[in-house]
């Protein structure tokens, strides 16, 4: 739990909300924001709104100038919609260009709400550990019904348990399931959600900045895969808790364990993910490995009369973008 007398030295955050069509989400996301930001001096705001096209930007900065927040919050307009990685890094690269550059930095969703306590908590556990590169907080549900927030890298073993989604072989998977059970305690963890991702300066400094290849999704777990190479680990803090309105800020929702619509780049993140870091045959590997477990589970589907979420056409456009046909 976050002390009473943070020792504050040249230590300070930016956090980064890149916003796009969700100006009140936005400015909600402000208001919490206003005590955290009181709590830990020479910590700042930047929104970047990526070329939303709409009253956006007006409208996020007529609040900040009505509740004279312009001594921490400031808007970026960006030139295009060039995704989560790209809206991110027109902040972060301004930011360690200055001659006294933040210690940390803070990727927060625009549909999020931070709970008292939640920033100091993750800024004073980063500050005691100087070896933990990224750390994230608890999402949450507007109810407080925890979401999945710290996960493990893909691999061709979690393609083939989400393909299949069957109890027994997730179980004898468990090693290799990309979302395991939330835990109530600080743990390590391969990545965690970008919707709320502490990260210390000289992680940037070591790896670069998030990959701009990705419009939206696989870009926190790519790179949290590529500060893992350079030793640095990732930490996941419960004690830090967010309220999460998924979905409000991107056109899908990880899926949500259905098969509904799906955004193409979805498919090409996922598929940039795997060949960059792997190979075009691990990617093609973990498309099949994926694709028989599908088949699997729509059988035991026919077989036991069970009734679900519907496929649609997803497994068509899984195939139409597989690295096997799509490179």
């Amino acid at each position: 739990m976050p002390t009473k007398n943070l020792q504050l030295t040249s230590n300070f955050i930016t956090i980064v909300i890149v916003n796009y069509r969700t100006a009140q989400l936005t400015i909600n996301c402000l208001h919490s924001l206003v005590e955290e930001v009181a709590k830990i001096p020479q910590t700042s705001v930047v929104i970047v709104d990526n070329n939303s096209g709409d009253a956006s930007i007006d409208q996020i900065q007529g609040v900040i100038n009505s509740q004279g927040w312009q001594s921490w919050a400031s808007v970026i307009a960006s030139p295009r919609n060039g995704g989560f990685a790209y809206g991110n890094n027109l902040a972060i690269g301004e930011a360690l260009a200055l001659k006294f550059p933040p210690n940390y930095f803070f990727l927060l969703n625009p549909d999020t709400v931070v709970h008292p306590g939640a920033l100091e908590t993750l800024f004073q556990f980063m500050n005691e550990h100087p070896k933990v590169g990224i750390v994230g907080g608890r999402l949450e549900n507007a109810d407080g019904a925890p979401q999945y927030s710290a996960f493990r890298f893909h691999s061709i073993l979690s393609e083939l348990d989400s393909g299949l989604r069957l109890g027994i072989v997730s179980k004898l998977l468990d090693r290799w399931v990309v979302a395991p059970a939330i835990s109530d305690v600080p743990c390590q963890t391969d990545w965690v959600s970008g919707a709320n991702m502490m990260i210390r300066r000289e992680v940037f400094e070591t790896v670069g900045l998030l990959d701009e290849g990705y419009f939206m999704y696989y870009e926190e777990t790519d790179f949290c895969l590529q500060a893992n190479k350079l030793d640095w680990s990732c930490w996941y803090l419960p004690d830090s808790r967010i309220t999460h309105f998924v979905g409000q800020s991107s056109e899908s929702n990880r899926l949500k364990n259905s098969y509904k619509y799906v955004p193409q780049y979805w498919f090409d993140s996922r598929r940039r993910y795997f060949v960059k870091n792997h190979s075009v045959l691990y990617a093609a590997t973990a498309d099949i490995s994926w694709f028989f477990g599908f088949l699997i589970w729509n059988l035991r589907k026919m077989i036991t009369g069970e009734q679900g979420q519907k496929a649609n056409y997803f497994w068509l456009d899984f195939i139409r973008n597989s690295v096997i046909f799509k490179h």
